[in-house]
């Protein structure tokens, strides 16, 4: 490195490399989760976080740190999954703000840059833990900063920063007595660390990792989220036929005569076509629409800029390939489904689900969109921000049903085209519950308040395996063994899943439960759920018992009790 200074080409490498090497490890991280339940996807979330940031370095311009620091943080905000991701992609939002208008920084810019990312992180998560990724983030920028007072290196501050996160790392379990219980670091810590490994080794002129690191675009993420539905289509019924993508760098002086203004542009494009997404930050417009006058979008895009990035593609060719694909593999006799009515409703509702039942259950009390997803696999923002757009609706409900998708749909609900409010469910059954309770006469203040109340008189309960050898809240568990949650809490845990099951509900059940809700998946059978029923009944007859096949996986039961 010359100068003694980062340029654009470096900063992107560093998020590549930073990205890579996070790849490499994400299975090690992902194996960090303290919970010995089969859903430790940390390392999954940050990876697909990352990769969506890296993609969009790939095609940003790299004249400017400045404008590679946008399209990470972009890349971040719409990839990011779990609040590990959201939480990556709040520090790099800071950061791209710490930099914004520099050609190339200096040691001590980037120090700054580094400190600005922990305050917008800490300013976005409501109530901050410490012994997590923020701590890690927290301290290696103060010690960035401490380091930068003395030296404008940004080797050496990087070193600083990359000590000190290791070190921090390893202190984790000090300020989190539950990883102390358990004998790991955290996870998201592990990753910020893995990031900055190689972010380092770019700046020494190293290579820790050569593949490269691919994510889906932004088109190609919305491609996926309707590809099973563009196969029930005919291909004459697509009525927006061209896929237009486009990036527009803006000119201060077009934008004297034409002020941009996000909300307003989204609205006018809005009557143009479908699958709308439009970001923006100082420097960049960022559009993808299924639209039929691909030209038109490019010129009332142009109004603010220089077109910098262009993709069009014909989706009715595609389509007649993708049928022509469908029919080899399923016969000519493929359905035709008619497309859902343009015009908007008052009201919709998006929920996160896992297992078929569990989404005919969300489906059959009027829940809009059904994402797929919750353990294992988060959805992401740019995936809740679809689904919003699915609803077609005014005002719509979101209802994430874990806590670890919660902050990915209140930055969804940010950036949406609608009028959007978030239920924090963090289960299944408290986002059941929540939908009971909706009502579509009164306003979405007043149904996020009444749907939170119905939340608090839910309890939770969960049945899974453990995926290795620990000790937690008093209890040996071992791997493979069943163990018995109530809400956060683990109660039994053993090889019978009929026992630990009682144990479970005997521990959850007592005068006050009136309603049982019995939702079996994976692991359990009939015969069990019967098993289980007849203990209820024999033990708790005043408690209505209700029974549902969820289809879910990992977890053999989730009960709800009212």
């Amino acid at each position: 490195m010359s100068g003694k200074v980062i340029d654009a080409s470096q900063l992107a490498q560093m998020f590549i490399q930073g990205g890579a090497n996070l790849t490499k490890h994400a299975k090690i991280v992902d194996a960090l989760n303290v919970f010995p339940v089969p859903d430790g996807d940390t390392g999954t979330n940050m990876n697909l976080t990352i990769t969506s940031g890296v993609k969009e370095v790939r095609q940003a311009p790299l004249q400017k740190v400045a404008a590679v620091a946008q399209a990470f943080s972009k890349g971040l905000l719409m990839g990011a999954r779990g609040n590990s991701g959201v939480i990556l992609s709040q520090l790099f939002r800071g950061f791209a703000k710490g930099v914004e208008g520099k050609g190339t920084i200096d040691g001590k810019e980037l120090a700054g840059a580094f400190e600005l990312g922990v305050t917008t992180a800490y300013k976005a998560v409501m109530k901050p833990v410490e012994g997590t990724i923020l701590t890690v983030a927290k301290d290696s920028a103060k010690a960035a900063e401490k380091a930068a007072k003395k030296t404008n290196d940004p080797i050496a501050v990087m070193e600083f920063l990359l000590t000190e996160a290791r070190a921090s790392l390893k202190r984790t379990p000090d300020l989190l007595p539950v990883l102390k219980e358990v004998g790991v670091v955290d996870s998201g810590g592990q990753g910020l660390v893995y990031i900055y490994e190689g972010f380092l080794a770019v700046l020494k002129g190293e290579t820790i990792v050569s593949q490269e690191v691919e994510t889906p675009s932004m088109e190609d993420l919305v491609k996926i989220e309707h590809h099973n539905a563009q196969s029930m289509l005919a291909t004459e019924d697509i009525e927006f036929g061209y896929c237009t993508e486009v990036m527009v760098k803006f000119d201060e002086e077009k934008l004297k005569v034409a002020p941009f203004i996000e909300a307003a542009f989204r609205q006018e494009l809005d009557q143009l076509g479908d699958s709308l997404l439009v970001v923006s930050d100082e420097d960049l417009l960022k559009v993808h629409i299924h639209a039929e006058s691909p030209g038109e979008i490019l010129n009332r895009a142009q109004r603010y800029g220089n077109l910098i990035n262009i993709k069009i593609e014909n989706m009715r060719e595609q389509h007649t390939h993708l049928l022509d694909e469908t029919k080899a593999v399923y016969g000519e006799d493929t359905a035709i489904k008619e497309e859902a009515p343009k015009e908007k409703t008052e009201y919709g509702v998006v929920t996160v689900s896992m297992g078929e039942g569990i989404e005919e259950l969300f489906k059959g009390l009027g829940a809009s969109v059904v994402i797929p997803g919750g353990q294992t696999m988060n959805p992401s923002t740019e995936d809740i921000v679809t689904a919003i757009h699915k609803t077609n609706a005014h005002k719509v409900v979101v209802l994430p049903n874990n806590g670890n998708i919660i902050m990915a749909a209140e930055q969804a609900a940010q950036v949406a085209d609608a009028e959007v409010t978030v239920v924090p469910s963090k289960t299944v059954p408290q986002g059941l519950a929540a939908l009971l309770a909706f009502n579509p006469m009164t306003s979405l203040e007043s149904n996020r308040e009444t749907m939170k109340d119905a939340m608090s008189f839910v309890k939770t309960g969960q049945v899974t395996y453990a995926v290795r050898d620990t000790s937690m809240d008093g209890i040996e568990i071992k791997k493979d063994d069943f163990m018995g949650i109530a809400e956060k809490t683990i109660i039994s845990s053993g090889p019978s899943l009929v026992e630990v099951t009682q144990q479970l509900l005997k521990n959850m059940l007592d005068e006050d439960s009136e309603i049982l809700t019995i939702i079996w998946g994976e692991g359990a059978t009939e015969e069990t759920v019967a098993e289980i029923t007849t203990f209820v009944e024999e033990n708790f007859e005043d408690v209505e018992v209700e029974i549902h096949e969820g289809k879910q996986p990992l977890y053999s039961f989730i009960f709800s009790v009212e």
